[in-house]
């Protein structure tokens, strides 16, 4: 019997026991550059123990659904934040910490536009473009010491669309 996640929206209210959905919703906070720009201020919690924040350039390779998730990551020492570089959607895929393992994962699909900020230890999916050129911009924590606990599925779960059948 295969194990299977049907994604959904990616909403803050439900995204919110991992993370920050960062996206222009809503009115602007403040409008800067002489009325020219709305400034959308402070929607990522960064959390680091130690280190300092960076900025890196990553290029992943696209994938499709239905997608095998077989492992899933988590960082004990620093947020994560990925910011598409492409008006392209992605898969997100997290699930809770139940005695130290990932629990039930669930999967989101983004907006054009919209882009995510793990909290530190969120249990998460490898980073999972939908379409070319999966270039994505990440702020994370730069510093001495392991920063990655690795979890392997002995049973993979299928992550499928909504409403899919099989």
């Amino acid at each position: 019997m295969t194990r299977r996640i049907e994604t959904q929206a990616l909403l803050p209210e439900t995204f919110a026991p991992f993370g920050d959905v960062l996206d222009t919703g809503g009115a602007p906070d403040r409008i800067i550059n002489q009325g020219k720009c709305g400034r959308y201020h402070d929607r990522a919690r960064l959390d680091f123990s130690d280190g300092r924040a960076g900025v890196s350039l990553f290029e992943a390779e696209p994938r499709r659904l239905p997608y095998t998730l077989d492992l899933m990551e988590r960082h004990p020492a620093g947020s994560q934040c990925f910011v598409p570089m492409s008006l392209t959607p992605f898969l997100v895929i997290v699930a809770p910490d139940v005695r130290g393992k990932p629990g039930t994962p669930r999967a989101f699909l983004t907006e054009p536009g919209q882009a995510i900020n793990l909290h530190r230890g969120t249990w998460h999916g490898v980073l999972t473009p939908l379409h070319a050129p999966g270039l994505f911009a990440v702020i994370d924590r730069i510093g001495d010491g392991a920063n990655l606990e690795e979890h392997h599925f002995s049973d993979p779960w299928q992550v499928i669309a909504p409403h899919a059948e099989g």
